[in-house]
């Protein structure tokens, strides 16, 4: 059987289900964006009550009120993130999604309307971090299934491209708000509101969109999984290349449903535990994860408007203005990444690459900061110093910002992917809730220099730990990642899969009786 990968860029209906799903990715990239920045507009300070003059005796106080609207979202979305692990297998993958598309809109409209009720806003903000955190689970675990193993980064890479384009735009959009509207509620609801229009409209053409063939094949729905794949391929059911790939995938789940049934989350974790090429695979995908927040990671976009002033810009509408210019290097870079550097280059390198980058922004920016912060005859040091932000943004956006994404729904096989890769979000929401939370704390207390490295010491840690332990998964079906993890664990760097062209006659023969008695 040959592993071949069918024109699907060439299908519209295909390329309207991948933007539909990809919509998941709205909700998060606005939070970090729109709404983190709105945090910042005059109505909605005075609204709640985040006035400095009044907390002139309690800057701690007005500090812990600002983190608490910002992260508390975040912590939501760890909780949305381990919730939709049951729902993505009971419901399935398209289901999943609108459901948390509803959730997300209902808390965005409470957090809309709470009109300075401090505790109505918290909990909006929690009950609405549900849906984008189950999003950033059901989205990048759709895209993965229904995308060829060519263009598999470009699939789910496009998720982090409409993250990154809301986020981008959330800064403009603040911007604008702040000049040329009225210090009103309708200045900060109208900016929080802006995501319901994009979104919702992929809900409604979410009804137009196939539940994965992947998960058809798992309910036994072999008749709808093979319908499914032929329209996302936009060939024929009897067409050989849809023949070979519902193969591969019918093989691969029978294999695991040998053994699934009647079988919890609980014991599908310990599997991963107990079963060392998964437990390989699922620390590497933690691993990455930690280091991905604890290199500054969202902590450093959420706060981005005070870090450019830290580097020496000037007021509010100065920083905004970059903070929107740094959103934008983000989505073009990811996008370089997304549409070239992943499928060419692969993931390890554009990994490590990310990782070099983010660790040269940070030392220069420590040292900057430690040791003539905001000098006024240092003007080309602080220039540089704004400058170490944008190359982080480079760095961050073709690393570790999009690679743990595409990573964590693709080197594991069916019968673990969901409860490995929602645990794994589950953490990512988790680390980002901590670090969005004590950012502002780490650059009181540390003196912003230390802050600075602190991350680059993860940045460094980062380089060592997954330059050794992370092989490359570029091209690797799905049914093939186990390949990369037989043998020794220092010897990932350089692993490549078995010969992936041919399948014993055993398991062909398996397949023909399988396939003729369902009447396929």
């Amino acid at each position: 059987m040959r592993w071949t990968t069918s024109r699907w860029s060439t299908n519209p209906y295909c390329a309207l289900v991948i933007s539909v799903i990809a919509c998941g990715g709205i909700p998060k990239g606005y939070d970090e964006g729109g709404y983190s920045a709105s945090v910042s507009l005059p109505s909605f300070r005075s609204d709640f009550n985040l006035v400095k003059s009044h907390w002139e005796h309690d800057a701690i106080g007005l500090a812990n009120r600002k983190a608490n609207i910002t992260s508390f979202n975040v912590l939501g979305a760890a909780f949305g993130a381990l919730i939709v692990l049951d729902l993505n297998d009971r419901l399935g993958r398209l289901v999943s999604w609108r459901l948390a598309c509803i959730v997300w809109a209902s808390g965005t409209l409470m957090q809309i309307f709470a009109s300075g009720i401090y505790g109505l806003l918290l909990f909006s903000r929690i009950w609405g971090g549900l849906g984008a955190g189950a999003l950033t689970v059901t989205a990048p675990l759709y895209l993965t299934e229904i995308a060829p193993a060519r263009t598999r980064g470009l699939v789910v890479g496009l998720y982090m491209v409409f993250l990154l384009t809301f986020l981008a735009a959330g800064f403009f959009i603040n911007y604008g708000a702040r000049v040329h509207m009225a210090n009103t509620q309708s200045q900060y609801r109208l900016v929080q509101a802006v995501p319901l229009i994009p979104v919702g409209i992929a809900y409604g053409l979410s009804y137009l969109c196939p539940e994965t063939p992947r998960y058809l094949v798992s309910k036994k729905l072999y008749r709808e999984g093979l319908d499914a794949l032929a329209r996302l391929r936009g060939k024929t059911i009897d067409d050989p290349e849809i023949t070979s790939e519902f193969e591969s995938i019918d093989a691969q789940e029978r294999q695991r449903a040998e053994g699934l049934a009647s079988v919890s989350h609980w014991t599908l974790f310990k599997e991963t535990q107990t079963n060392p090429n998964y437990r390989q695979r699922f620390w590497l995908v933690i691993t990455m994860q930690t280091i991905a927040q604890w290199t500054g990671g969202n902590g450093i976009t959420y706060y981005v408007p005070t870090l450019f002033k830290y580097a020496g810009l000037g007021g509010d509408s100065e920083a905004l203005v970059s903070s929107g210019a740094y959103g934008i290097v983000k989505l073009v870079f990811t996008m370089a990444f997304t549409w070239c550097l992943i499928d060419l280059l692969g993931r390890r390198r554009c990994s490590l690459a990310g990782l070099s980058l983010q660790l040269c922004a940070h030392i220069y920016t420590g040292i900057y900061q430690g040791l003539r912060p905001g000098s006024a005859d240092n003007k080309n040091a602080a220039n540089a110093a704004v400058a170490s932000v944008f190359i982080y943004a480079v760095g961050w956006s073709i690393g570790l910002c999009t690679v743990p994404y595409l990573y964590g729904t693709e080197i594991f096989p069916t019968r673990i992917r969901n409860v490995s890769y929602a645990i794994s979000m589950a953490l990512h929401w988790f680390f980002q809730f901590a670090v969005v939370r004590v950012t502002p704390n780490m650059l009181v207390s540390l003196d912003i220099w230390g802050a600075y490295l602190f991350w680059a010491l993860i940045c460094f840690s980062g380089l060592i730990i997954l330059g050794v332990w992370m092989p490359e998964t570029k091209g690797v079906p799905i049914e093939r990642m186990g390949d990369l993890f037989e043998g020794p664990w220092y010897s990932r760097w350089r692993a490549r899969p078995r010969d992936s062209s041919t399948v014993s006659q055993a398991t062909m023969a398996q397949i023909v009786e399988s396939k003729d008695s369902r009447g396929l």
